[in-house]
């Protein structure tokens, strides 16, 4: 069986998606950015616009059922190089025992003012 999910009290997508899809024990959450209750993208602090993109991240997991410390994989897209490491930094104290696995790659963003945008996996069998 498939399902798909959008967390209560976060706008809907404004492109063609679901925010998460339950699949069997897995749960695919699609890529998520720092925005705000308005749908508007978050532009300052890069280490608060990883912290909000991650808690967005959580926040569709919970609403297909699934936690964090279920999370099997991560794919996190940067827009430059120079960001790996406070991004780590703040994965680091995310995920600070048996982190999941994760590609980490640097990508041009369709909006100027988005530097990271995150997707997970997670497993809930």
């Amino acid at each position: 069986m498939i399902e798909r999910f959008h967390p209560e009290g976060l706008p809907a997508p404004t492109v063609p998606l679901s925010s998460a899809t339950r699949a069997g024990d897995f749960v695919f959450v699609s890529g998520q950015i720092a925005t705000d209750h308005e749908n508007k993208v978050f532009i300052g602090d890069f280490a608060r616009e990883v912290e909000s993109t991650l808690d967005n991240v959580e926040a569709v997991l919970a609403s297909a059922g699934a936690r964090p410390d279920q999370i099997v994989k991560i794919g996190a897209f940067l827009s430059n190089a120079i960001l790996f490491a406070p991004f780590n930094e703040i994965y680091r104290r995310r995920f600070p025992e048996a982190p999941p696995a994760r590609t980490t790659v640097v990508v041009a963003f369709g909006h100027p003012d988005v530097r990271v945008e995150i997707e997970a996996i997670a497993y809930v069998g």
